[in-house]
């Protein structure tokens, strides 16, 4: 059973979706665009038999409702390590999907130290290689169509179901298990004007988030914090993903390809992306988890 709670941060609150028990090991997913907390839906179900799931909606999309929510993924980094620690955790393993793989990045960057680990699924890192490679590919002209201002707004507003659906259908390898009911979810998640803004204001601020990683990189410090790096068969080589971390300092990685599977793995392969993060968080260090279930910033939606 999945319990939603509404937690106040400051200049709203964050939507946040738990699975398993309090005493459990951690792991916080953060999805991508544009979807919301569903998209994790199976997994953290799956988690939730030996692991504490904890989804949230990214702030400013879906039921998260924060004043000037934040675009730069260092910026949502920092907002989801205060939930976090709101919620009295430590040794959290950290999971983003897409966007939300570049704000995982970000939270480890700078927390590095506090996680037991990250995953980062399906998606180029802004700064390290190979983003020159991967933002000159034709099949990611979404990037710079959805930075423009003010025009992604004015044509896609009251059209987010057709624009949407054009992602799930071209990129992912089972467009049909992103289901009906799912794409009418996201559509509800973006359909506040400041939420449709909010998604495309991630794409506005990948030059900021590819100087901030590009200078995290420059630094001379290896980070040992354990990185899985997950993606889907169909989305190219894993490989020069991993060296991109690699030439930024991180030194424990590991990877692994969904078979059969696009762009978006944890609707398209959910068993599986689970067995992999399973067998990841398996091998991490068992740490210790603070227990704070009535904090006091935490209200039933």
């Amino acid at each position: 059973m999945l319990k939603h709670s509404n937690l106040q941060v400051a200049g709203g609150s964050v939507h946040v979706v738990e699975s398993g028990l309090e005493h459990d090991e951690p792991i916080l997913f953060m999805h991508g665009w544009p979807q919301d907390w569903s998209s994790w839906t199976r997994i953290l179900e799956l988690a939730g038999e030996r692991r504490r799931g904890i989804a949230v909606d990214l702030p400013g999309v879906g039921v998260s409702k924060v004043q000037a929510a934040p675009a730069r993924t260092w910026d949502i980094a920092e907002l989801l390590h205060a939930v976090v620690d709101a919620l009295g955790l430590e040794g959290v393993l950290v999971v983003g999907h897409d966007i939300g793989g570049m704000a995982a990045f970000s939270y480890l960057s700078r927390y590095a130290d506090e996680l037991a680990g990250a995953v980062i699924m399906d998606v180029a890192i802004p700064g390290l290689p190979p983003w020159e490679d991967v933002r000159r590919n034709p099949t990611t002209w979404h990037w710079g169509f959805n930075a423009f201002a003010e025009l992604p707004e004015i044509l896609v507003r009251g059209q987010e179901r057709d624009y949407f659906d054009f992602f799930y259908d071209a990129i992912s390898a089972h467009p049909e298990r992103i289901t009906s009911e799912s794409r009418d979810r996201y559509v509800r998640a973006y359909a506040d004007s400041r939420a449709l803004s909010t998604g495309f204001n991630w794409f506005r601020a990948i030059p900021q988030n590819a100087k901030d990683n590009h200078e995290m990189a420059a630094e001379i410090r290896p980070i040992v914090t354990p990185v899985l790096i997950i993606r889907g068969s169909k989305e190219g080589s894993v490989e020069p993903h991993v060296d991109g971390l690699r030439t930024a300092g991180f030194t424990s990685l590991e990877s692994a390809v969904i078979p059969d599977c696009g762009h978006f793995a944890p609707e398209e392969q959910p068993e599986l992306v689970w067995r992999h993060i399973e067998q990841f968080a398996d091998a991490l260090p068992r740490a210790a988890v603070r227990r704070n279930s009535d904090h006091p910033l935490r209200e039933a939606p």
